[in-house]
Order: structure tokens, then sequence, then C-alpha cells
């Protein structure tokens, strides 16, 4: 007890000190609150309350697609990964163009904005993530300090994709079905078409039935440069009110993609022709798969040969006064009826002769008035038109 005793009496010496003594060998540890619990006199010490530590400021870590890419799938969901999770109240990027969609992940490190439908080809698109105290903050309280903006571009529709859509609609003399493994987007499925244009699905073309091995010549597997596309892609333009060039452009995609969820086939089906310079020569059109007209016709002359080679039509009159200049030099002005130009300065017409069958024209294809009105109506524009040397051997028999 003595021993005891004298501790007291010297922790109220200390004034509440830790202090450290040896009991029995022993190391004892013996605190005091206060002078005050030993009845000393002196002050209060200071509570000291740990400091709160400060909130980290928000970061964008990554984005995609990144800054400056280009041929970017257009249906691609946008996303912007940050350093901390986002306030699920927290202001959200802006897109532009401005497309429907909806941003997705607010709780979560990363913002994700997901189209409804998607933005069209070779579209320039401007993220921007709003920034400073009325920016994105973290559902911390951080803020992103200041505004982070990034822009990127969408990349051109498959080639191949509108082959299929041109022959899902009639414009090719050729079939197309996806293969076992793929699947095809439903015609008003709008997103799915817009994806396909991106990517399309797999499948396969068989040709259909009762064409010449001549027209299969032009088939390359669909490039858009390929004779049977470009005039495919005319006579599109000319059914919906479009420039007609034969190149799919953004108003051509635009207006094929509508087509397709109204499904607006062609009307007029396919047509492929050939003038034959042989003996005599013959003018032999195909529609739909069967021969739908053969005649005798003429081409040009020595002097003003018809140009030997494939075209589609561009150009077509009921009626027109055709001007020119003979070999001699004198000038002609001639009225011809159901034209059809597949070149310039060669078009299948009707001129009156006295017989047809070998070269008697400046260039044309002449046909007699009643061959002429018939071949009119099938010569419709997009039609390819072969001028060919030889005699011409054609599958199947002529139909009215």
């Amino acid at each position: 007890m003595s021993t005891l005793t004298s501790l007291r009496g010297r922790i109220a010496a200390v004034g509440g000190v830790i202090v450290l003594v040896i009991v029995a060998g022993v190391w004892v540890t013996l605190t005091h609150a206060s002078a005050h619990a030993t009845g000393g006199s002196g002050t209060h010490p200071t509570a000291h309350k740990p400091s709160k530590a400060p909130v980290p400021p928000l970061q964008v870590v990554s984005l995609t697609p990144a800054r400056r890419s280009s041929g970017v799938d257009g249906t691609s969901a946008i996303k912007i990964q940050f350093s901390s999770p986002v306030a699920a109240d927290s202001p959200l990027p802006a897109v532009a163009p401005n497309i429907p969609g909806s941003w997705q992940g607010a709780g979560t490190s990363t913002l994700e904005f997901v189209p409804t439908v998607g933005f069209s080809q070779l579209t320039r698109v401007t993220v921007k993530v709003p920034g400073g105290a009325s920016g994105v903050r973290s559902a911390k309280g951080g803020l992103l300090a200041a505004p982070v903006q990034f822009r990127y571009q969408t990349g051109a529709y498959s080639s191949a994709r509108l082959d299929q859509l041109l022959g899902q609609l009639g414009y090719l003399p050729v079939n197309w079905a996806p293969t076992a493994e793929a699947t095809s987007p439903a015609d008003s499925d709008q997103a799915g078409q817009l994806a396909a244009a991106y990517s399309p699905p797999a499948g396969d073309y068989s040709w259909q039935s009762g064409y010449p091995v001549e027209l299969h010549s032009f088939w390359d597997g669909g490039s858009p440069s390929g004779l049977i596309v470009k005039g495919a892609v005319m006579a599109f333009e000319s059914d919906h009110g479009l420039a007609m060039d034969g190149v799919p452009g953004l108003q051509v995609w635009s207006a094929l993609l509508t087509a397709v969820a109204h499904h607006q086939v062609n009307g007029n089906g396919y047509t492929y022709a050939i003038a034959a310079e042989s003996s005599p020569e013959t003018l032999t059109i195909w529609h739909d798969g069967r021969i739908v007209q053969q005649s005798p016709a003429n081409t040009g002359i020595q002097a003003a040969p018809t140009t030997v080679g494939t075209a589609p039509v561009y150009l077509r009159y009921r009626n027109q006064i055709m001007r020119g200049t003979n070999p001699d030099g004198s000038k002609y002005a001639d009225p011809v009826q159901y034209v059809a130009y597949f070149r310039s300065g060669e078009a299948v017409h009707y001129f009156p002769r006295g017989s047809y069958g070998f070269p008697q024209s400046l260039g044309c294809v002449e046909l007699n008035l009643t061959d002429a009105a018939h071949a009119w109506p099938y010569l419709t524009y997009g039609s390819l038109v072969t001028v060919e040397r030889g005699a011409l051997t054609p599958a199947g028999s002529p139909t009215a």
C-alpha cells in the first residue's frame, strides 16, 4: 500500500501525464485524466478531433471510341471511364449530333451512351463532358476540374450490305440469303438494319435463271464500281427521285433503308439488253430472267460506229428531235421516238428505214416503230445495254 500511495502522489505531481513505473519488477502504465481528479488545480486540455481527408478531384481515365478515331461503327456505345463512381444525380455529357439514346451507369465509374438507332455513315461525332462547379461530380463530391471534349468519325456503310438490300428489293439479277449461322434483321428493325449496314450478316448469292452468261461477267461480288451495282443504284435513284449518278451516297442509303423498312420493291423488274453486230444484227432483251424481245436492229456505220461495251440507260425520251453532224459535215435534225440513251450520242430508238439488221446508223441502235415501242418500257433507267461483235445465241425463246 505504501508503494501505491507513493505512486499516486507522483501521478498527481505530473498532472495527468502517462507515467511508466516498475512494480515488483514489471513495467506498469498509469494514467491520470486531470489534475482536478486528484484535487489539483489547472485547466482542462483541449480535445483534438482527427481532420477530414480532402475529396480527390474526379478524372477521366479512358474514352471509347478514342479521340480522333475514324471508321467507327455508328451503332457502338460511347463509354467514358472516370477515376471513381459518378454521383447518381451528376450532370451528364452531351453528344452531337443529337440522336435518340440514353446515358447509363450513374453511380458507377463508367458512363455509357447507348443510341436507340445510331449515327449515319461518315458522321463527325462530338462528345462534351462538363467540368467545373456545374460539371460531372463523383459520388463523394469530387469535381471534374475542367471540361473534356473529344471527337471521332463513323465509318462508311458496307458495300456488301448495299448488294444485299438491292437484291432484296429486286434491283439485281441475283438473290441473296443469309447463311444458317447468320441472322438478318427484320425489315422494320431500324437499329438492326443500321447495324447490318456497318457489319452485314454473312450470306450467299445465287443467279436468277434465264440470263445470258454475258451478264454474269459484270458481277464481281458486289463492288459499287461494278456495272450491275451501278445500274441498280441508278434504277433505285430514279424510282426515289434522287440525282441519278449511280453512286451510293448518304441520300441513297437513307432512302434505301427507308425502302427496306416499308418494303418498297422495284416495280420495273430487272432488264438486260444485247445489241449483237452479227449478220443480221439483232437486239435481244431479257426481263426478269426471260427473253421478251429479239428483233432486227441497225448499229453504226464504219464512219460512226456504235461503241462496243456495256453501259446503263441514263436518259429516256418518248419523242425527241435528234441533232448532230453527218460524216460529210452536214447537219441533221431527225424526229425519233422511244429513245433510251445508254451512252452520250448512242441510244436505242425508232428510226424509219427501209430495212433493219445491218449497219446504217450514226452510232445508235435503231429499231422499227413496233419493236421500239415494245422495247422502250423495258429499257428503264439503270438497265444495262451491251453492244458486242459477233453472233449471239441467247437462251430461251422470245416472249411477248
